[in-house]
C-alpha cells in the first residue's frame, strides 16, 4: 500500500482537521462534517460494522487501509482503528493517494 497518504492524514492531525475515537466519528458521520473516513483492516468486527453502516447511510466515503500501528504512528497516537478526515481537501487528496 502506498504510504505516502500517511503523511497527509499526519498533516490533516496537526491541522486539527481529524477526529478520533469511535463515539466522535459517528457522531461526525451523522452531523456529515466527516468528508472520508479511514479504517484500519485489524478493526473489530462490531466497530468496522457500526463504522460502515452509518457511513453509507449518510453517504460518507469510507477506506479500509493499513493496521491500527500504521495508522497510529501517522498520528503520533496508540492504538487507533479509525480516523475521521473534517477537511474536503484533505480527503480528496487522500482518496487520490489511495486511487
Amino acid at each position: 500500500m502506498n504510504n505516502s497518504y500517511l503523511n497527509i492524514v499526519g498533516l490533516a492531525y496537526r491541522a486539527r482537521k481529524c477526529s478520533l475515537g469511535e463515539e466522535t466519528i459517528v457522531k461526525d458521520i451523522q452531523q456529515k462534517k466527516a468528508k472520508l473516513i479511514l479504517l484500519a483492516n485489524d478493526i473489530g468486527p462490531q466497530t468496522r460494522k457500526k463504522i460502515i453502516n452509518k457511513c453509507k447511510t449518510y453517504e460518507i466515503p469510507f477506506e479500509i487501509v493499513d493496521d491500527r500501528e500504521t495508522l497510529s504512528n501517522a498520528i503520533g497516537k496508540s492504538q487507533k482503528v479509525a480516523i475521521a478526515i473534517l477537511d474536503a481537501g484533505f480527503a480528496a487528496k487522500i482518496k487520490s493517494l489511495l486511487g
